[in-house]
């Protein structure tokens, strides 16, 4: 096999891992909240930061010793895929499905697909050494298809639609558009389920022996956690979870938030209220392009000043949201919150990754990343998306509103306040970082 072909093999790869997340991601909220599942739905992200604490560890341990990579990673999607089909069967027998049986049935589909994050890089950087491919070289650009999968399937179940068994697709108000429904599931296991398939056909991964024998807590990466006692890598974890807690904020609510304005006269019919997952897919295109500015900046201001402009981004990100609306030029803002994301979420992880990867001993990088994501995405996310919960649960109610003769329900309250506490947080987690973390 040549290196192009080899490439586009895991281009390809890349692109289904993310498509697959990116069916139900951003949109899934709307489904849930008419689905009666409205006050949960901070439950079903912050599942998957509680997963994400040991799945990734747990899968890793079995590929390094039991199974190739790339055979893991696709028994992970047959079975991550499998339950999400299972969710858009649910979906399609009742309006409102048994929450408890749809939040079980999710949570084993979000258990084994979050550790294929990082079992598909495994399989990817695998296969590159083998075939005598650099990993810095040649990776980044078959990454960036991730991002493309992960807009591609957003855009697809925007405007997707299944209206009296005919499909189509529009971007005008349908109540069959796959971004309200329970077929954003039925997506995301099609797309599973492909991939299984596909990466069985990928080239093998021999498992190496390892000569040395590590401990059970080193395989688990708790040997990283002894980093907490030099006080700036102890304070740079700590933001890192509080950072951590803006993650999935948006994810979980700009899509309801967005799609609520369709309940008031004046934004019914606007482009913004009807392609929310559309609108939100800005995100995605900032943080792919956004990864292209992180060398300059990094050159230019330091590790330091480029976390704390992540810190600020997250405060514009939620502060436009709360300042903005669907028509013009209310919507400019609305934009300008998804290009601010890049900044926010780039800026952050991939120059905090850097941070770790410079500052840690060698023997520790590996799980000093493990610890570093564990406390972003693991505890971070966990924490922030079920308090943004609380929050947004307290100023908006889930409420059934009749538009142009069809019923339906929307997140309506006080999301103005809701979005400013964010935006206060962001900003208090900013202040203090810049007054506390100090940079050799």
């Amino acid at each position: 096999m040549n290196n192009t072909s080899l490439k586009t093999r895991l281009i390809i790869m890349n692109f289904l891992q993310f498509a697959v997340w990116g069916a139900y991601l951003t949109s899934m909220g709307n489904y849930l909240g008419p689905a009666g599942m409205g006050t949960k739905i901070a439950w079903f992200y912050a599942i998957q930061g509680i997963v994400s604490i040991f799945m990734p560890t747990l899968m890793g341990i079995i590929a390094d010793k039991f199974i190739q990579p790339q055979k893991l990673l696709g028994i992970c999607h047959l079975l991550a895929g499998s339950m999400m089909l299972g969710l858009a069967y649910l979906g399609s027998t009742s309006p409102t499905p048994n929450p408890a049986l749809f939040i079980a049935i999710y949570t084993v589909s979000v258990a084994f697909y979050m550790p294929t994050l990082a079992l598909s890089n495994t399989a990817a950087f695998t296969i590159l050494k083998n075939h005598g491919l650099d990993t810095v070289t040649h990776f980044p650009p078959i990454r960036v298809f991730g991002t493309v999968g992960f807009i591609a399937t957003m855009w697809f179940v925007n405007c997707a639609c299944l209206t009296d068994g005919s499909f189509g697709f529009t971007l005008a108000r349908e109540a069959g558009k796959f971004q309200y429904t329970y077929m954003q599931f039925g997506v995301s296991g099609v797309l599973g389920i492909l991939l299984f398939l596909y990466c069985f056909t990928l080239p093998a991964c021999p498992l190496v022996k390892c000569e040395t024998r590590r401990s059970f807590s080193q395989m688990l990466g708790l040997d990283a956690f002894r980093l907490f006692r030099e006080k700036r890598m102890a304070l740079f974890f700590i933001f890192s979870m509080l950072l951590g807690m803006s993650l999935q904020v948006t994810n979980g609510y700009a899509g309801p938030f967005i799609t609520h304005f369709i309940a008031q006269p004046e934004y019914a019919d606007s482009f913004a209220a009807n392609n929310a997952t559309l609108l939100v897919s800005l995100s995605q295109i900032a943080e792919a392009l956004c990864i292209l500015l992180i060398p300059f900046f990094l050159r230019r201001f330091g590790i330091k000043k480029v976390m704390l402009i992540a810190m600020v981004a997250w405060v514009l990100r939620f502060g436009f949201f709360g300042m903005g609306d669907p028509a013009f030029p209310g919507v400019t803002l609305f934009i300008l919150s998804c290009i601010v994301y890049g900044v926010a979420f780039d800026f952050f992880n991939v120059s905090g990754g850097l941070f770790v990867d410079n500052e840690v001993a060698p023997e520790l990088r590996a799980s000093g990343q493990g610890l570093f994501m564990l406390m972003t995405n693991g505890l971070g996310a966990t924490i922030g998306t079920l308090s943004a919960g609380a929050i947004v649960d307290h100023f908006c109610k889930w409420t059934d509103v009749t538009v142009n003769g069809t019923t339906s329900s929307y997140l309506i309250g006080d999301w103005t306040s809701a979005w400013y506490i964010f935006a206060g947080f962001a900003l208090v987690v900013a202040v203090l970082f810049a007054l506390l973390f100090r940079e050799k």
